[in-house]
């Protein structure tokens, strides 16, 4: 029995099914699948199931849909008031153009974190000591405005920005501590001749009481 043809049957279908699976692609319902043809964008793939052309004449980037955490390292910042301190950061951000995200950027991770950093220094050196301890609600709706509208070419929404710590310069720390004790220590007085004025009262009352009963 001659087993050429089948021997090339064989042949034909086990390089099919490598087409087939070499081809086959899954997404995640969070995931995009950004595909270059011959080095040429032609579209977004997924969620679910699709096919490219293998063999490298299709491209796929995939990029995740998610929000991101980013934490921005600490910036030594010199602020309006001439202090000098340390801030770190965290921002929320996510792709909602995944072929922006890969085309119009190198790293879009990286970039936003970047722009984080030079947004942080700028906003913050625009800012008094005491406004960024007292004002970090209104400096971090700041910080989300102008860091979402550097990053919207890119096909990025900054949803949140928020300031985490402030490093205080040791001597400063020193004062302020001065200052919480002197502050206690005056509160502590306060309280403490408070109550020796109700004392005092008290045994007034009581002597006024006695004086009207004899």
């Amino acid at each position: 029995m001659d087993t050429g043809p089948l021997l090339v049957f064989g042949v034909i279908v086990l390089l099919a099914l490598v087409v087939v699976f070499s081809s086959l692609r899954i997404a995640n319902e969070y995931d995009r699948g950004v595909v270059f043809r011959l080095g040429r964008l032609i579209g977004l793939k997924g969620p679910g199931l699709y096919f490219i052309i293998p063999f490298g004449v299709d491209r796929v980037v995939r990029i995740d849909l998610r929000v991101i955490t980013l934490e921005v390292p600490p910036q030594e910042i010199i602020t309006k008031d001439n202090v000098t301190t340390k801030v770190n950061a965290v921002l929320y951000f996510q792709v909602i153009d995944a072929r922006r995200a890969v085309v119009q950027v190198l790293n879009y991770i990286n970039a936003t974190s970047q722009i984080s950093q030079t947004t942080l220094r700028a906003v913050l050196g625009q800012s008094t000591l005491d406004e960024l301890l007292a004002e970090r609600d209104v400096i971090n709706q700041k910080l989300q405005k102008i860091i979402d509208d550097e990053t919207e070419p890119w096909g990025i929404k900054v949803t949140r920005v928020e300031i985490k710590d402030v490093e205080l310069p040791s001597t400063m720390q020193r004062a302020m501590a001065k200052q919480a004790e002197a502050e206690r220590e005056k509160r502590a007085k306060i309280i403490n001749a408070d109550g020796e004025f109700q004392a005092s009262q008290t045994l007034a009352n009581a002597a006024q009481v006695i004086s009207a009963n004899r």
